[in-house]
């Protein structure tokens, strides 16, 4: 068992008692000092990197662009039963996921979240949306290369939203707070396009950034900010090598590995192999960000593990090396506690154009 050093949690100790009380969070700007340096009054196990910059694609902006992104991204009128939106597979309060072990698509009714079922149900899961910006590949075999492909793709799939663009873009287009929506947002084209669509909902979707962790602010200088359990958890978690995968600041990577998962019975997925079609890359799955993890349970690309703890425990046993329970707790705790960041979900609106109602999510797990 790999543990973190007697000196090391001294020295973290000694830190957190000399330095001053953590400032709130309202504010943070992501990793570093008051002028975006990093900062390394706290030790870390791993050398400090600032907080990526949002892409070019992403700056300046217009609000709104964003705002219709976020309209169409709960407006059930972009699938075939008008009762489904994106908002169904990506919910806030399922850490931008569906707290499913696979995604469920059109034909299951209003209900988003536990007890959804239906005659559409997919392979996968649905993976969380946080960081997206950042992403160079999409999906869990990462066969989109932008978030304006990423957000077509669903739309139209048969098993997902089902949508006949045309028929899509006449109903937007009979709706005259859309048609201002489109114009608004796009005043070069401002037309109401399958296009204009894409680009309005990838626009929203990278906004949802994730720097403002107990983390990033422990790593920003603010020493006090993580506890002495979670400090050994994320040395820990650099110690056991999971950091390979998932790299710091995003706690992600591009890298696709196969882990092992138990598969789902029944089903064959190939994972990267579907998309590149060489043999090596068969059962291998993307490496997902780590932030708000907790809150998207349950785990791996076919939702085959329920709870974190056991999602950290399968992950230790694929390194070889020896650990205890209190490895996995500490780990754990550092990703559940550490890398929450609630600071930027999607924003839900009260009613959306089509006058269609916004997806119902289900019942709240127990210390949500």
């Amino acid at each position: 068992m790999r543990r973190l050093s007697c000196l090391a949690v001294a020295l973290v100790a000694l830190v957190a008692a000399c330095g001053d009380p953590a400032e709130p969070l309202n504010g943070w700007s992501g990793l570093g000092g008051s002028d975006g340096a990093p900062n390394t009054a706290a030790p870390l196990p791993w050398p400090v990197t600032e907080f990526p910059p949002l892409p070019k694609i992403a700056q300046d902006v217009p609000e709104a662009r964003i705002r219709l992104g976020n309209l169409l991204f709960y407006d059930p009128i972009l699938s075939v039963d008008r009762v489904t939106a994106c908002a169904t597979c990506h919910s806030e309060f399922w850490g931008m996921s569906d707290a499913l072990p696979v995604a469920v698509g059109h034909g299951a009714g209003p209900l988003a979240g536990p007890g959804r079922e239906g005659p559409n149900t997919l392979r996968r899961n649905s993976p969380a949306l946080f960081n997206l910006a950042f992403r160079e590949s999409l999906f869990w075999d990462g066969r989109s290369e932008s978030l304006e492909a990423q957000a077509i793709t669903p739309l139209l799939a048969e098993d997902e939203l089902n949508l006949d663009p045309e028929i899509a873009i006449a109903e937007l287009m009979a709706i005259p707070e859309y048609v201002e929506l489109f114009a608004a947002a796009f005043p070069e084209n401002p037309e109401v396009t399958v296009q204009n669509l894409a680009s309005a909902l990838a626009a929203f979707q990278r906004t949802m950034v994730s720097s403002r962790s107990l983390y990033d602010a422990y790593a920003g200088g603010q020493a006090a900010t993580l506890s002495e359990e979670l400090v050994e958890g994320m040395f820990l978690f650099a110690e056991m090598g999971c950091d390979d995968c998932h790299s710091p600041p995003l706690f992600e990577s591009e890298t696709f590995a196969n882990r092992n998962v138990p598969a789902s019975d029944g089903i064959i997925d190939e994972g990267r192999a579907e998309v590149t079609g060489l043999s090596e890359d068969i059962g291998r799955f993307r490496a997902p960000t780590l932030r708000n993890l907790f809150e998207s349970e349950p785990y791996f690309h076919n939702g085959s593990v329920k709870r974190l703890e056991d999602a950290v425990r399968h992950e230790l046993e694929q390194t070889g090396i020896s650990f205890g329970e209190e490895d996995v707790r500490l780990i754990e705790l550092f990703v559940r506690k550490g890398l929450r960041d609630d600071s930027r979900s999607a924003d839900r609106p009260k009613t959306v154009p089509s006058g269609l109602p916004t997806p119902l999510d289900g019942p709240i797990f127990p210390g949500r």
